[in-house]
Formats: C-alpha cells, structure tokens, sequence
C-alpha cells in the first residue's frame, strides 16, 4: 500500500491503555495508517499479544508495559520509544481507571475519588510532560486525550470520573496553548457510548437502553473513535488544536424527539455483534 493511503506513513505513535478496547483499535488503526505503534498499559500479555498481531499484519509495533500513575514508569516509555524509533510524532493518552462505581458524592471515599484523578488526569499531565519534549526535538507532533461526554456533560453519582474527564478538556486546552506555536498540536476525543468490554459485560438490556438513548438509535465501536484519532493525528488536522470532539452519535447535539419511531433492535443488534 502507498503512503498516499497510509497518512502515518514513517511516523511513531505511543497509545497508552492500549491492552483492549478503544486503546487495541487505535493502536491498530494508527500501524494501518502506517505508524510505528508502541502499546502501552499494565497488562503485560495483552500488550504482547496485541504488539505481535500487528506486527504479524506487516505493521511495527512494540509493547511497555506502563503505569501511566508512576512518573518513572511514563518516562521510560517515552525512552524507549526513542529508543526503538528515534523520534515521537504521535501520542494518544487513552489510559483510565481508578473512580468509584454510581455513588452520591458525599458517599463517595476520599480515597476512590483520588484514583480517579491519579490515573485519568494526573497520568494524561505525566505523558504530556514527557512526550512533549520528545516531539519538540524533532520540530512537532500530535497529542490526542481521551476523555468523555461526561467530561463535557456531567452524570450524576460519578463525580471522580466527571471531575477527571472535565479536567482533562482544561489540560488539553492548555497544553494546545502552550506549544501550539511550536509544532505541537493537542486534542481531545469526547465518546459517548462505546461497545468496549465494560459494555458488553453490561448486557443486552444496558446496550439496547444506550442505543435508544442516542439520536442515531445505536451504540458506537471502538473503530470509530480510531478513525478520528488517526484523522487527530494526520496532516489532514493540521489546523486543528484545543479542540474536543465528541464521537457520541449526537448525544450532545440534544435531545432525539420523544416517541421516534426507530430501528433500535436492528442498530443494537448490529453494534453488539
């Protein structure tokens, strides 16, 4: 295939929470588009698995085990990268975890709510801090956060994961600020709801439920948030910076007209294939 049709043609990306879910198919999508991937996470055999699958497929890729929460372990990602590659044009800062499930914030612990913000927003400012040297070397590159329509509209009984997800579009915001005259571009993808593994382990009923929530009466795949970090991280952007967007099928557009009639069975049969 030409580089006219891989846009990452000879570039490196790093995608941390890379183990499964949106983390797995962006690191494919971005070895697809042409980048040298290196996967990183705390799930060791699944970053090897996911590293050699791609690397079977004629694509790069290299797994680092990463705790995104230890600011030794972030940098020596970043190391290696160089290391491997010798450069770093693409990040995506996918990694998430800790928070507490569905609680009234004053039943929420002290200590649930600091693992939301340790892992979800303190790891995205430590990548930040270390792969934004590295693209400054080579003249720029391209940084896209994950966070979440929740980051942009709040639910009620997540207040780690809201407060993480909203501070992360500031963080984003910042940092486009802060290095967008040198070359540095960073934004932010905003999912709605997304047929990851956590849904799936939710049931039929919670999927349906999320598909007639959404005005496009269905629940989004993993690839498609991948298109749009390829897109994020491709010249095809190149004017875009500070930005957050949604890929929520027009959850945040408003509210779907009460009573539509749709195709809720087909579309959610077919996103939980």
């Amino acid at each position: 295939m030409t580089s006219t049709h891989r846009p990452l043609h000879g570039r490196v990306a790093i995608v941390t929470g890379a183990s499964r879910g949106i983390g797995a198919a962006t690191a494919r999508a971005l070895a697809n588009a042409g980048a040298a991937v290196v996967v990183a996470a705390r799930d060791e055999g699944a970053l090897a698995a996911l590293a050699e699958e791609i690397t079977a497929g004629g694509g790069r890729a290299l797994a680092v085990p990463t705790d995104v929460a230890d600011p030794f372990s972030v940098r020596r990602l970043v190391e290696q990268t160089l290391g491997a590659y010798g450069r770093l044009d693409a990040a995506v800062n996918n990694a998430a975890g800790g928070g507490h499930l569905p609680t009234p914030l004053a039943e929420v612990a002290i200590e649930d709510y600091d693992s939301a913000l340790t892992v979800s927003l303190r790891g995205v400012f430590l990548a930040m801090k270390y792969e934004i040297p590295a693209m400054l070397a080579d003249g720029g590159g391209s940084i896209v956060n994950m966070s979440s329509t929740a980051g942009l509209h709040p639910v009620a009984g997540l207040a780690g994961y809201v407060s993480a997800k909203f501070g992360l579009v500031g963080l984003t915001r910042t940092a486009a600020l802060d290095y967008a005259e040198a070359g540095v571009r960073v934004n932010a993808l905003a999912p709605g709801p997304i047929l990851t593994e956590q849904l799936r382990l939710a049931g039929e009923g919670m999927r349906e439920m999320a598909a007639r929530s959404l005005p496009i009466r269905r629940i989004g795949r993993p690839d498609e948030v991948a298109a749009a970090v390829v897109w994020l991280c491709s010249e095809a952007s190149s004017f875009v910076t500070g930005a957050t967007l949604p890929i929520d099928g027009g959850m945040m557009a408003g509210m779907a007209p009460f009573g539509r009639p749709g195709r809720t069975g087909e579309h959610a049969e077919t996103a939980s294939a």
